[in-house]
This record gives C-alpha cells, sequence and structure tokens, in this order.
C-alpha cells in the first residue's frame, strides 16, 4: 500500500470523475448521471440534486484534471485553493460502513466543495509524498483518460475507461509475429 486506504479511495474516485470527460465524452451531462456517479463512488451528504450541482462538479472535475498534468507548484497551488476554499478543518469521521477517515467539510457542505476538499485532501498527501509521478495520462495514442498508478513496480501504464491495455498488448504481439513470423 502506497497511502492510507482512505487517500486511495479518493484518489480512485478523482480519477474516474476525470475520467467521465474522457475521449470526448461527457459521462455527467444530467443529474442522473452525477446520481450514478455519486452511488458508484459511496459519496454521501447533502445534495440539491439540481443542474447547478451538476455544473459545479463538472467546474470541479476540470480543476482536478488540470492536476493530472501540473508541476508540483501548480499542484500546491490549486489543492491549496481547494481547501482554502472549503474552510477545511480536518477531522476523524466514522460513517455509513466506512471505518475511521478524514473528512475537511461538514456532511452539509455544498457538493462539489466535500469532492474538492476530499480530493485535495488526498492529492496533499500524494504531493507530500513526492508521489505524483504516479499521476499518468494513459499510454494509448488515441485515449486522453488519465491513470493513477498504484502498482508496487510502477508500472501501470493505460487506464481503466476501456480495453486501450488489451488493444495495445495485441497490438504488440501483432508486430511481433510480423517480425518473426
Amino acid at each position: 500500500m502506497v497511502f492510507a486506504p482512505d487517500t486511495e479511495i479518493a484518489l480512485r474516485a478523482v480519477v474516474n470523475l476525470i475520467n467521465t470527460a474522457a475521449n470526448g465524452r461527457e459521462m455527467l451531462a444530467s443529474v442522473a448521471d452525477l446520481d450514478g456517479f455519486l452511488e458508484a463512488e459511496g459519496f454521501s451528504g447533502s445534495r440539491t440534486g439540481d443542474e447547478a450541482e451538476v455544473a459545479s462538479v463538472r467546474e470541479l472535475r476540470g480543476r482536478l484534471a488540470g492536476l493530472w498534468t501540473a508541476d508540483e507548484d501548480t499542484a500546491v497551488a490549486t489543492v491549496n485553493s481547494l481547501l482554502r476554499e472549503a474552510n477545511a478543518l480536518p477531522q476523524l469521521m466514522k460513517h455509513d460502513e466506512w471505518d475511521w477517515h478524514l473528512h475537511a467539510t461538514t456532511r452539509e457542505a455544498p457538493l462539489a466543495e466535500r469532492m474538492g476538499t476530499e480530493a485535495a485532501m488526498a492529492l496533499a498527501d500524494v504531493i507530500r509524498s513526492k508521489e505524483m509521478d504516479r499521476m499518468l495520462v494513459c499510454a494509448a495514442a488515441d485515449c486522453d483518460a488519465v491513470v493513477l498508478d498504484l502498482s508496487r513496480n510502477r508500472s501501470k501504464r493505460y487506464c481503466d475507461t476501456g480495453n486501450c491495455a488489451n488493444r495495445a498488448h495485441v497490438a504488440a504481439y501483432r508486430a511481433r509475429r510480423v517480425t518473426t513470423g
């Protein structure tokens, strides 16, 4: 394990959020899309359930996506901005099926603020650990999804949004067959 379990969960949620706009797709086009995303990621707390909330989460997604290729100083400025905007006050919490983990906002805070703060807290761990090189863009030439490499040997190169790794491996296999065939 590279990070604390709640940090890894938050980082995976960030990847999944960013990838809702990968490869020209918009997977957060409606309140129902956002509902599905939040259910899959286990987000709880207050909701307005309106288009403004969807728009605020899409705006957050853009800010977080910018972090994936940012240099350390830019990433720090964005993380600090997200925490400052939320008046973050980290506290240990235990709710639903989750054991002790950090929250830095109240359950009543606006959704995008809660999501941004959780992402910022997780990304602060990445930055402090000097592990930003684990934040990648998919190696497939036709994919712009982001990748979080939590493998021990730092070998993950392809996203989980489609079958990029499979396509790359098949292409490499076929290329080898041509040269040896």
